[in-house]
């Protein structure tokens, strides 16, 4: 069998899609499956089962990232890896994520039922807390893997509930024996949906991911007093929230002063001590600051940092600021993006090139593997949310062509 004669099932995709979006399924139609949860437990388990169902044996990593192997002809060759994650945002959809570990596992259902064995190993993995909804920053398993956290930084994180990531990784079963990073890829290829309006709007059905913007997270604190809100005259107040709004509006205008490209948001807050008559004392807040470019990106950190002393001190506030988080843009590997040009055109669709705007665990790998991306569209663009969608077709076009760039690849390493 040639391997163009190689076609994915749409429909087992699609259900395993919808099987596995029960697991922490929301009454609004989306997952909420925070890493190293009960939730994030259970699918794991389902993924491994599922694996080993095809014969792959599973290992798993001291931070918890899952391992699947399928034998290739040339066992001293590198194995080519295809993954994502399977953890999701609080309100997450069901495809975040979750679209790349199940049609990489829709992959090697394909080839386990066709009988076809590729030169190279190919490993199906799925990295542990991408989100960093539960425990900050994001992509940290991979980013250890990486050698860009060390095992010791992601054991320490916290969640806001003070529960540690060691702690949790033993809560579910899931902190492995094998040491981060000694595993290595000939390659990584991570399909995804874009997160994002361009395919969609274009009406292209792939995008090609030539790399990702520079992303920068920071946490702040800013303190001022808390005092009653009927007996303190508005000219003595140091009101904590009044200077964390301000703060916020100069970050959405630092973003817009270098649009189109760049995006700045503030997406949690906590304001202490949060009673309906009590002049805020404390808030807490995070900022996130992307670019494709990193020398923009300190341009807006150098524009941040000046608004926070512009805004706050002259309402007689302190603060403290740290950045927690530094992705550096990247670039992928040219080699493998043509592969999946190749697989797109193997597979008739048109693709448009891409810098992703998100954070992905290929961001990380590209530090220690040839690594790039697949992009499928998803309805309006709309992702972190319940509402998240991408179609049968979309998601089934992105399988493809993820089969034929693995195998395009696995040619020309043969070659």
């Amino acid at each position: 069998m040639t391997a163009t004669n190689l076609t994915i099932d749409p429909q087992r995709l699609w259900d395993t899609l919808m099987e596995t979006a029960k697991i922490g399924g929301t009454a609004k139609g989306g997952i909420r499956r925070l890493t190293l949860t009960e939730e994030d437990r259970q699918v794991r388990d389902w993924f491994k089962a599922q694996c080993e169902a095809l014969g792959c044996t599973v290992a798993v990593d001291e931070v918890g990232t899952m391992f699947a192997r399928r034998p290739g002809k040339d066992p001293d060759a590198l194995p080519i890896a295809m993954g994502s994650h399977l953890d999701t945002q609080p309100t997450g959809g069901k495809f975040d994520g979750v679209l790349g570990v199940l049609a990489g596992l829709e992959v090697l259902r394909t080839l386990h039922a066709m009988d076809y064995q590729t030169n190279a190993p190919l490993e199906l993995v799925n990295w542990t807390n991408e989100e960093g909804s539960r425990f900050a920053p994001a992509m940290l398993a991979s980013g250890v893997f990486a050698g860009a956290f060390t095992r010791e930084e992601a054991y320490g994180k916290r969640d806001r509930d003070g529960v540690s990531f060691a702690e949790a990784l033993d809560a579910i079963g899931y902190r492995g024996r094998e040491p981060v990073g000694r595993r290595k890829f000939g390659a990584m290829f991570e399909l995804h949906i874009e997160q994002g309006p361009i395919l969609e709007n274009e009406n292209r059905m792939i995008g090609v991911v030539t790399g990702v913007q520079g992303i920068r997270w920071y946490e702040v604190t800013v303190t001022g007093q808390d005092a009653h809100t009927g007996a303190t005259p508005m000219y003595l107040r140091k009101n904590a929230l009044l200077g964390a709004a301000r703060v916020i509006e100069a970050v959405d205008a630092i973003a817009h002063a270098h649009a189109p490209d760049a995006v700045g948001t503030v997406g949690l807050i906590e304001n202490r001590p949060n009673s309906r008559n009590v002049i805020p004392g404390e808030v807490f807040f995070t900022v996130d600051l992307r670019y494709k470019d990193e020398a923009v990106v300190n341009v807006m950190e150098a524009e941040f940092r000046a608004a926070l002393e512009r805004c706050l001190t002259p309402l007689g506030l302190t603060y403290r600021e740290a950045m927690i988080w530094s992705s550096p843009a990247v670039a992928f590997a040219p080699e493998l993006i043509s592969c999946v040009r190749e697989g797109a055109a193997a597979a008739g669709h048109e693709t448009r090139d891409l810098v992703s705007g998100a954070g992905h665990d290929a961001a990380y790998i590209a530090r220690v593997a040839p690594t790039t991306m697949i992009f499928v569209p998803c309805a309006g663009g709309v992702s972190h949310n319940e509402a998240e969608s991408s179609s049968f077709d979309e998601c089934a076009a992105g399988a493809q062509v993820l089969l034929e760039a693995v195998l395009a690849f696995d040619r020309r390493r043969a070659d």
